[in-house]
């Protein structure tokens, strides 16, 4: 009996022991994240599942899965043989017992405690509007015509047409401008201009110079013809104020000097057409009416015009003028007329241009003489583009004028002798054009033979401090050069200058009185922005000799100087600026006239105003 009660509890232990591992078995799941599994890369691990002869129930089975489920997960890895195949080096196994299936647990999903609204039984309706689009269907396969860019408007589209500006300085300077026009206008242009300017030097008394001009213009365009004209009036007062310093005069009250000018001109002339065989025309008439603090007087009036055919590259045409004057004083007063016309032709192409004629001269009134002097001009591209070659040979009657020696020397004497002057043959060679974008050139050699040439020369033993007016007898020779340059990098910068010298073999004097044989000038304009301005100006005028004074016999030298002057605007708004002007800047001792120094350093500024 005790091995039949024997048996029959092995057998219940068996079925206790077997049962669970053979319901893991059938599941096939492994996977439980509380079970450690141990790998090892260089070991192939193999599952061994033991499978037991008596299988029980699946009621049974799935019984003991749960409850084997709700105990804590344990480490069910059994490293059998681990100790042994690392000593011995035989092969590794590694068994693995899988007791339940793994079941997550998932939280309460969150609802959304609120239902749509099924009463509401407003249709949305969108709203629909047309707009159709009137335009013809055009095929892009054709070329369409480029449409006009509109023109961007101007940087100060507002013009103003007028412009004021007054100052005051040292050397109780007083300066002020003004000009006015009628705006723009394309058929109709009219305006006018005021200036004054007025300064007192301290180095001798009454060292004064006063100017005054004031003037009107006006200009039309009638169909095709332009009229144009103007009236000026000039006003220049100053003092005989010169004097030997070494010797001063003992009492010395300097004489006033007083000029005036009147002058007035007019114009038609046909306006240009791009039209084959163009006839052009232009008739000027102008004069003017001078006189002195004295007895000085000087009218003259020129009648002036040209008429041109064109017949393809070919012009044909004739100028002419006639020139009146009368002038008079203490001791004389005299005609002084000239008629001259310069019949002409001129062949042009697209690298050259000549023009070939003669200019027809006839005085009579003071001097009664005739002359033929050639007039020809040429021009070639040497550099298309770039760089043309000059030439010209010409010739003319110079008329001497009180207007213009006095605007040379206002410190002329009286009964100034008048003589015209003879240019016979004046022959200039030269180029001019760009070396580079923005920098302009032109540099020429000349020739020039001169008949009665005049010289101003100092007349100080018999009038004390006053200038007379000579001539050279004869045939004088002047060769010289002219250089200029002129370099414009936008409208920011613009730098230029002029080079001149002279050489002069005269007839019958010894010197070239009062004339220098260098002048140098140069300038330059800079926008710094476009509220400053800065302007600047140079120059240098070589030595200069005039005749001995009275009994001596040593000629007397005016030394070379430089003057330099600079001027700065800034422009507060576009109405509303300030400008200051320097002269002098070195302080020197300029003198262009025996006797006569000019101005030292001086400064003056004031305000401007546009409306």
């Amino acid at each position: 009996m005790n091995t039949k009660y024997t048996f029959t509890l092995l057998t219940l232990l068996m079925v206790i022991c077997f049962v669970p591992a053979m319901a893991q078995t059938k599941g096939k799941t492994a996977k439980k994240p509380a079970v450690k599994t141990v790998q090892k890369p260089a070991v192939k691990a193999t599952k061994k599942v033991t499978k037991s002869a008596a299988t029980p129930a699946k009621s049974t089975a799935k019984s003991l899965g749960d409850a084997a489920a709700k105990t804590a997960a344990a480490d069910t890895t059994k490293k059998g043989g681990q100790n042994t195949a690392q000593n011995q080096g035989g092969s590794l196994s590694e068994e693995i017992v899988v007791t339940t299936n793994y079941k997550p647990v998932l939280a309460e999903a969150v609802k959304i405690r609120r239902n749509p609204d099924l009463e509401d039984l407003n249709v949305f309706k969108a709203p629909m509007t047309y707009a159709p689009a009137d335009k013809k269907l055009e095929q892009d396969n054709n070329i369409r015509q480029l449409e006009a860019m509109k023109r961007p408007a101007e940087q100060d589209s507002a013009l103003t047409n007028n412009y004021v500006k007054g100052g005051l300085g040292s050397m109780k300077t007083t300066f002020a401008e003004g000009y006015f026009s009628n705006g723009r206008d394309e058929a109709l242009q009219l305006g006018g201009f005021v200036k004054h300017i007025a300064q007192s030097g301290n180095t001798l008394p009454k060292q004064n110079d006063s100017r005054q001009e004031i003037g009107v213009f006006g200009k039309s365009v009638v169909g095709d013809n332009t009229f144009s004209g103007r009236i000026n009036y000039n006003r220049r007062q100053t003092y005989f104020y010169g004097f030997d310093q070494t010797n001063p005069p003992a009492p010395f009250d300097p004489a006033k000097q007083t000029f005036n000018k009147i002058s007035a001109e007019g114009e038609i002339a046909k306006n240009y057409q791009d039209v084959e065989n163009a006839f052009t025309y232009a008739v000027k008439l102008k004069g003017y009416l001078f006189n002195n603090a004295f007895n000085a007087r000087e009218n003259n009036i020129v009648l002036s015009g040209f008429v041109n055919q064109t017949v393809n590259q070919f012009y044909a045409g004739l100028s002419g003028s006639v020139d009146l004057a009368t002038q008079k004083d203490l001791n004389y007063d005299s005609g002084n007329n000239i008629l001259r016309a310069n019949p002409y032709i001129r062949f042009q192409g697209e690298n050259y241009k000549i023009d070939a004629g003669v200019t027809i001269a006839k005085e009579f009134g003071l001097s009664d003489r005739f002359f033929i002097f050639p007039a020809a001009k040429l021009e070639f591209q040497v550099v298309p583009k770039y760089v043309r070659l000059f030439a010209e040979a010409k010739g003319n009657v110079n008329r001497t004028s009180l207007a213009d020696l006095a605007a040379i020397n206002p410190f002329l004497g009286q009964n100034i002798n008048i003589r015209n002057s003879v240019d016979q043959l004046d022959i200039t060679v030269g180029l001019k054009g760009t070396m580079a974008p923005g920098l302009a050139f032109k540099a020429a050699v000349y020739r020039n033979s001169i008949k009665n040439m005049p010289l101003l020369v100092n007349n100080f033993a018999d009038e004390f401090n006053k200038f007379a007016v000579i001539y050279d007898d004869g045939k004088a020779r002047v060769t010289g050069f002219n250089g200029e340059l002129d370099f414009k990098a936008g409208d920011d910068v613009n730098i230029f200058g002029r080079v001149e010298y002279k050489d002069y073999s005269l007839a019958t004097e010894t010197q070239p009185w009062n004339l220098p044989k260098v002048v140098i000038t140069a300038g330059t304009a800079l926008h710094i922005s476009n509220k400053v301005d800065i302007t600047g100006s140079l120059m240098f005028r070589g030595d200069t000799k005039d005749r001995p004074i009275g009994a001596a016999t040593v000629n007397v030298s005016n030394p070379s100087f430089v003057d330099l002057s600079g001027g700065a605007a800034y422009k507060v708004n576009k109405q509303l600026s300030i400008f200051v002007q320097a002269n002098n800047l070195l302080n020197s001792s300029n003198r262009t006239w025996v006797y006569y120094p000019a101005y030292g350093f001086n400064i003056f500024g004031g305000v401007g105003y546009a409306f």
